[in-house]
């Protein structure tokens, strides 16, 4: 039925027909008419962030849980731009995200009118497609297609920039219905079968002594869990997850390493430099997983299995390189290949591993919290984590059982993400706990968003690990920079009388003893809930390779007084 509808109306209806059920968003004037209609669908849940930056997180942390389309809403001029790196978050990690942001009146743009900002020009690097909307009979259309193109292929985030008076002029609308098409939409890869190239990659299999398999973000993306376990066991080859591809494979099974890179284990940097095969499945290569190129895998030869025709052969070279989607190349790879197992390999690779040195002081190091969090939840979370030293060590000591249970900014490394991130991932799973935990450095970045969780009834559960200190930094500038702490030292107000302004439980934890019940007390409770935990000042993230080194040259200690 064909009904004549404002252009606010009719964004409505398109999320609505699309089978959005939450947005993320502040009201400004530009976007004022779409906020006008938005009373009128009550099927669009929207929650009220502090700052819009936090919208495009939440959106993104809610497409990352749920594997549907997250939508952010902005207005013009400042609400837009701050949008920017969310979105950039969102594309450097092949999140689906959506954005809708108001732009003045089409006769003003160019005018340098009030609030006026070109968003389009501004994102077009790091969104994959945009459209600035100025005819309202076009509007039903780009929403369907935004919707459908943030999810095919190789996920990634789209602006829609609505002029307020397109927001205002009617039209024709004739609705798809409530299936319409936007979400759960993935499409196969459009790229043809390479059965040549997994026979090959089948073939390099059979004939090496030394394989891994490196896992990275496209196997989560492309739920392809069963596969690359299938894969795994019938080949007997060790894997290893990426940051961004922890949780595709089961910490605990007997063919888990680790991760590797930058600040991986150090059993796993040295298998990569002794590998004679690479598999990797749904990565980029990227330099926090390489170290120098030229001295990555100095043995090995690389199959390369992703989505992203672009990707292969980017970073390092290739000896196979299969485009398509991760399930579905494993799951090809997994059926030609032969069974086989690689005990002698795996025997080498234990005697890799290092005693760890002692690297904190005092009790309440990084290992206790977080058994003590896994204690508590029984292994049954989602960790949303910031990003600095508590990123790495949450990344390489909780042990993640659960697919896509572990959820991080990787590509941009965007400080302030957990927090609104963890909404995202609380509305998308809200019969599971959700553990934002951040530095204090990152959580003051978006700590206003505990307002949002409590209006809106979201019951995120908050750690900081709180050093004093912008931590990564910090390390960077007693490793490199002769410990020359420059703007480094931060200050934090006393977070527990921060939550108990805003009505939520809180506490403080300065030794091991304290853990147990503060942590079990903060899960267990209805509602938000934030943890303090006071660790050693210059506590450091082990092993740590330098920039510049490769794989092979891992620092394991703090250098010497005097260095």
């Amino acid at each position: 039925m064909t009904e004549m509808l404002t252009g606010a109306q009719i964004l409505c209806r398109t999320l609505v027909e699309g089978g959005v059920d939450v947005i993320f968003g502040y009201p400004g004037g530009a976007i004022m008419p779409f906020y006008h209609a938005l009373g009128d669908h009550p099927r669009l849940r929207h929650i009220l962030v502090r700052h819009e930056q936090a919208a495009a997180h939440a959106a993104d942390g809610y497409a990352r849980a749920s594997g549907r389309v997250g939508v952010c809403v902005a207005t013009s001029g400042p609400g837009a731009t701050n949008l920017v790196t969310g979105l950039a978050t969102a594309h450097m990690d092949s999140s689906p995200v959506v954005a809708i942001t108001g732009q003045v009146p089409r006769a003003m743009i160019g005018r340098d009118a009030f609030q006026e900002t070109d968003i389009i020009g501004m994102t077009l690097p790091i969104t994959k497609q945009n459209y600035l909307v100025q005819d309202v009979a076009e509007l039903a259309a780009v929403v369907r297609e935004a919707l459908a193109i943030a999810q095919e292929g190789r996920p990634g985030p789209v602006l829609i920039d609505v002029p307020k008076d397109v927001q205002n002029q009617k039209t024709a609308f004739l609705g798809l219905g409530p299936r319409g098409s936007g979400l759960d939409t993935r499409a196969p890869s459009p790229n043809p079968q390479d059965p040549d190239g997994v026979r090959e990659a089948a073939r390099l299999i059979a004939a090496a002594e030394r394989p891994l398999l490196m896992v990275g973000h496209g196997v989560i993306l492309g739920n392809a869990y069963t596969e690359v376990r299938a894969l795994a066991e019938k080949t007997g080859i060790p894997v290893i997850t990426t940051l961004l591809g922890i949780s595709a494979f089961p910490d605990g099974h007997p063919l888990f390493l680790g991760m590797p890179g930058m600040h991986g284990e150090v059993r796993v940097n040295r298998a990569i430099q002794h590998a004679d095969l690479i598999v990797g499945i749904g990565l980029r290569f990227d330099d926090r997983v390489t170290g120098n190129t030229a001295g990555f895998a100095p043995r090995a030869r690389i199959v390369h299995i992703d989505l992203d025709r672009a990707e292969i052969g980017k970073n390092v070279p290739v000896a196979v390189g299969i485009v398509g989607d991760a399930r579905d190349v494993t799951r090809r790879l997994a059926a030609v290949v032969q069974p086989r197992t690689c005990v002698p390999w795996l025997e080498e690779i234990r005697e890799f591993t290092r005693p760890r040195a002692a690297a904190f002081r005092g009790d309440l190091a990084p290992e206790t919290i977080l058994a003590s969090l896994y204690q508590a939840t029984e292994g049954r979370c989602t960790i949303v984590t910031d990003v600095g030293q508590h990123q790495m060590w949450v990344a390489k000591l909780y042990p993640y059982r659960e697919p896509n249970s572990h959820i991080t900014s990787g590509g941009l490394g965007t400080m302030g993400f957990a927090v609104p991130a963890a909404m995202g991932v609380h509305l998308a799973r809200p019969h599971e706990t959700v553990w934002a935990i951040s530095g204090d450095g990152g959580f003051q970045m978006n700590m206003a968003e505990i307002g949002t969780m409590v209006q809106e009834q979201l019951p995120v559960k908050m750690a900081i690990f709180n050093n004093g200190y912008l931590g990564m930094v910090r390390q960077w500038q007693q490793f490199f920079h002769g410990k020359r702490y420059s703007c480094t030292p931060i200050w934090s107000p006393d977070y527990v009388k921060l939550a108990e302004a805003y009505g939520i439980p809180g506490w403080r934890v300065k030794d091991a003893a304290a853990l147990p019940d503060a942590v079990a007390q903060a899960n267990d409770h209805a509602g938000p809930a934030l943890v303090e935990f006071v660790i050693e000042q210059e506590a450091n993230v082990y092993p740590m390779i330098p920039p510049g080194g490769s794989l092979s040259e891992p620092i394991e200690t703090a250098p010497a007084a005097g260095d």
